[in-house]
């Protein structure tokens, strides 16, 4: 009976293994998922139903997400620091009532009360939420993988995240408002929020985010800086950061005038863009794994490279000029999913940063988050500096250079560095399968 039951976990513990994820952290990617499917549900819409309800021009729009971006940069790079601090589970609770809390506000005395500056501080510092929450268990997850599976298990977290932003978001955006209105459909995103975040910190046990990452006694000072003295002094962190930051920021910059573009502009209208949207990062999902599985095998940078720099810029061309010349959905749907397939390409890059500093998860993190957080603002930034004076058209080749600013720099990662941490870092391994 005994060995029955031993076999049996056995089995199940391989089943895991095979598809890369943490067992103890299975709840805390599902939490995750809800998490942002609740916050993703604005993405695609939040930029007309401001301007139509509350009177703001795109381009104070872009203002209000570019601030609400540089909020989320600083967040990002808190959310690392603040786990090897305090521990991951903690700073995923700070953000998780942080973003509910000023949503509440934003709701209320910000949109209902149509009071432009309480948006605008409200909308920033819920920027504050999702970061903390979200790249707080990343950190988790860098903590608690298998080395040989890390890209893989990142890979899953690219899944839920993605699944929820804006994938699933904007699929309950298109079911939503026309039941119940924009302005519930606000609410409506509000409970799952809510529902994902107790899942995640309710029911994930894994004792390692619960406690203090960093080792010793290092003063709460220095372990915030060290992901900032990373990125000052080793030039393939600084890299590993700028190529995160490029991942996505064409992508927020998009949120901003796509739905003009796309909706109006083109002429396919509220409803087909938020389904074209759902469609792209639908596609997206499944490559998040795929690609970590690529990079695992093949290389992490030859993967972010080519499938993610080269691959994200020549789709995001065909996103913005099949639709213009043809005036074809169907071709615009093809594009969108060719770009969000280009996306998961840059994958690795977690595996890749997190195997510059094995000794530090939560710093390197720090500074990879930074990326992933500047990625927020700086894409809207570029909208509202540049739409005005070279048009959509000059913004998309904007973001297209910037891809392949992305793929050059790739070449500062030695060799060694596109393969496995397992193979690159045995120690780093074997103490990740003790915690694992």
């Amino acid at each position: 009976m005994t060995q029955t039951a031993d076999f049996a976990v056995s089995v199940k513990a391989s089943i895991w293994d095979r598809l890369g994820l943490p067992r103890s952290l299975a709840l805390g990617y599902l939490g995750l998922l809800f998490f942002m499917i609740g916050d993703g549900v604005e993405s695609n819409y939040i930029a007309p139903f401001l301007r139509d309800n509350n009177g703001l021009d795109t381009s104070r729009v872009a203002a209000l997400v570019s601030l609400y971006g540089i909020v989320v940069a600083i967040a990002a790079w808190l959310s690392a620091a603040l786990s090897d601090l305090w521990g991951p589970r903690r700073v995923m609770a700070i953000g998780f009532v942080a973003w509910v809390t000023f949503e509440v506000v934003f709701l209320t005395a910000g949109v209902a009360g149509n009071n432009e500056t309480v948006m605008f501080i409200s909308y920033a510092l819920r920027g504050v939420g999702y970061p903390l929450f979200a790249f707080g268990f990343l950190v988790w997850i860098a903590a608690v993988a298998n080395r040989r599976r890390l890209a893989t298990a990142i890979g899953w977290f690219y899944v839920m995240f993605t699944a929820g932003l804006p994938t699933l978001g904007a699929l309950v955006a298109n079911g939503s408002i026309p039941l119940i209105g924009e302005y519930n459909t606000l609410w409506l995103s509000m409970g799952m929020v809510i529902v994902g975040g107790l899942i995640a910190l309710l029911g994930v046990k894994e004792p390692t985010g619960r406690s203090r990452l960093a080792v010793g006694d290092e003063p709460p000072f220095t372990v915030l800086a060290t992901g900032l003295k990373l990125i000052a002094t080793r030039p393939r962190v600084l890299s590993a950061a700028v190529i995160r930051m490029i991942n996505t920021a064409p992508q927020y910059g998009s949120f901003v005038f796509f739905p003009a573009l796309f909706a109006e502009q083109f002429g396919f209208g509220l409803a087909k863009w938020l389904l074209l949207t759902t469609i792209i990062y639908a596609a997206n999902i499944p490559f998040n794994v795929v690609f970590g599985m690529v990079g695992d095998r093949l290389g992490w940078v030859q993967t972010v490279r080519w499938f993610g720099a080269v691959g994200s810029g020549a789709s995001l061309l065909a996103l913005y000029y099949l639709p213009a010349w043809t005036g074809s959905y169907g071709l615009a749907v093809l594009a969108g999913m060719a770009f969000g397939i280009s996306l998961a390409g840059f994958v690795p890059l977690s595996a890749i940063t997190a195997s510059l500093e094995p000794s530090h998860p939560g710093a390197v993190m720090s500074a990879y988050n930074i990326g992933m957080g500047a990625s927020v603002a700086v894409g809207p930034i570029i909208v509202t500096l540049f739409i005005d004076r070279v048009g959509e058209a000059g913004v998309i080749w904007i973001f297209v250079g910037m891809y392949a600013f992305a793929a050059i720099l790739t070449t500062i990662f030695d060799r060694r560095t596109g393969q496995s941490t397992a193979e690159a870092d045995p120690v780093a391994e074997a103490q990740a399968a003790r915690l694992h």
